[in-house]
């Protein structure tokens, strides 16, 4: 039913825009496994609209159509280009609304939404619209109820993004004009519906005066009848599909997906007396150290500090990327993903290792996740992948290793996978708790149960070689010296007190 009868007071019966956003709850995000740095959108036809006492269609052969109780907001006069402190000014009111949406054709969407949530009857309005003058926005509150039972209840005030920030991000691009709708996301609760429920919606003012309210918007869902022809895409759902539109796995029937890899518990701190070692001698002494025990693919090949100078010695923790899979990246890429978590879990003294595939095409650490890993103390980043915001990263007092700067974002080659677990960055497998120090060569790995055994036979060899190169800058030939045979050690050692 595409009927706008009985939606009071909505000056634009004629056609306007009606703008959705994705996620704006945070009920509703932690739902979804995700929380967004802005708001996004989509947009739904005018011929989605329909009043109070409609029906919507499921459609012949279709499963999983939901509803999402929403606060609609009314524009009252044309916005472009506003501050967010005058964007209320711009309304003349908000109304209840019901952004049904038909998962089972949201593959055939890419993203637009509007297979999916553009057919008629897909966005009841009203019945009332309660005059943004008698409310405070941050005071409003939204329920829902399927058969008589209340599924959604949430208020305004919790919102990621106010109204006014999505009245004032919008009209920075489109002129918002009298009548235009936007729908401003639903809480957590949104579930599925069958033929023969009914679905309610209400928007009121519990704080102000009288308590205002848009009334009961009342839709009822019905059966299609007529099926889809052969010349579209046709409904198709799989359990990823069911749990989204059911809400969770338990209410669509289905097994608990598999948890996202956490955080292991933080490897021991490196003994301070240990790390001062590590400090003062080369990567490259501490290579021919671990070369002498069999240990030969401990140097993380390719990458190379962003900037001279500064030594890193910390513990491992692990960051694993998979190629890049749009199925994969919209399962693991978005929200507090892998690499958004080791960033923000990092501890003093630990090195973000991450395992790139040695793919250098898009960054893999950019200036905010950096600068994160630098104010919680973290001992460096070595990435076998590339670095964004290659300038910035540089001027931060955190040594960054990488193959080099690119601008790409993870989207173009990887996908965020795991946390601590056993990686292989640049040819060396390392593992949470391995010792990594870098320098002006370069990245090595040193297994923990070596690191203090490995410093301290380096310290010696570096003083040895000290030694040695004083002799040469006296005159004396390598021949002999270089290493030392029996006749120059035996004069080392005396010189040592030993």
């Amino acid at each position: 039913m595409s009927s706008h009868q009985g939606i009071e007071g909505l000056p634009n019966s004629g056609g306007g825009k009606i703008i959705a956003v994705h996620l704006n709850y945070p009920s509703r995000a932690a739902q979804r496994g995700r929380t967004p740095e802005h708001p996004s959108y989509f947009l739904k036809p005018w011929s989605s609209v329909s009043g109070t006492g409609g029906t919507v269609e499921r459609p012949a052969g279709a499963e999983l159509l939901a509803f999402e109780g929403e606060i609609a907001i009314i524009i009252g006069t044309a916005a472009r280009r506003i501050r967010v402190e005058d964007a209320w000014q711009h309304v003349s009111g908000v109304t209840a609304a019901n952004d049904f949406g038909l998962y089972d054709l949201r593959s055939a969407d890419k993203g637009s939404n509007l297979r999916s949530k553009g057919g008629d009857g897909y966005t009841p309005l009203g019945p009332s619209v309660i005059p943004a003058e008698q409310i405070d926005p941050a005071a409003l509150r939204v329920r829902t109820w399927v058969n008589g039972v209340v599924v959604q209840d949430d208020t305004s005030d919790t919102l990621l993004f106010p109204f006014a920030q999505l009245i004032a991000d919008l009209s920075q691009l489109a002129t918002l004009e009298p009548g235009d709708v936007i729908l401003t996301g639903t809480p957590a609760g949104s579930s599925v519906v069958v033929p023969g429920d009914v679905v309610e919606v209400e928007v009121d003012a519990p704080s102000a005066p009288g308590t205002p309210t848009s009334g009961r918007l009342v839709t009822t869902v019905v059966e299609g009848t007529e099926p889809f022809g052969g010349f579209g895409a046709k409904p198709a759902v799989d359990d990823h599909q069911r749990i989204e539109a059911w809400g969770d796995a338990a209410a669509a029937g289905l097994p608990a997906p598999a948890e996202p890899p956490t955080a292991a518990s933080p490897a021991e701190p490196l003994d301070p007396a240990v790390a001062e070692q590590l400090a003062s001698v080369s990567t490259a002494t501490l290579s021919a150290k671990l070369r002498a025990r069999g240990y030969t693919e401990v140097f993380v090949e390719g990458v190379h500090a962003s900037r001279p100078g500064p030594r890193m010695v910390g513990v491992a923790r692990t960051l694993r990327f998979v190629a890049y899979r749009p199925d994969l990246f919209a399962e693991r890429g978005n929200g507090f993903n892998a690499q958004k978590r080791i960033f923000d879990t990092v501890e003093s003294g630990e090195v973000i290792v991450i395992e790139a595939r040695g793919e250098r095409g898009t960054g893999t650490v950019g200036d905010v996740l950096a600068l994160r890993a630098q104010q919680r103390g973290a001992a460096g980043v070595v990435t076998d992948g590339g670095i964004r915001d290659a300038e910035q990263v540089a001027a931060f007092d955190l040594p960054t290793f990488s193959q080099g700067p690119h601008p790409s974002v993870l989207g173009r080659r990887h996908v965020p996978w795991e946390i601590d677990v056993a990686i292989t960055c640049g040819g060396a497998t390392v593992l949470p708790g391995d010792v990594i120090v870098g320098d002006g060569d370069g990245v090595i790995a040193i297994p923990r149960a070596l690191a203090a055994e490995v410093a301290a036979e380096a310290v010696v060899q570096e003083a040895e070689d000290a030694w040695i190169a004083e002799q040469v800058r006296g005159g004396a030939a390598v021949d002999g010296l270089f290493p030392l045979n029996a006749e120059w050690r035996a004069r080392y050692e005396s010189e040592q007190g030993r």
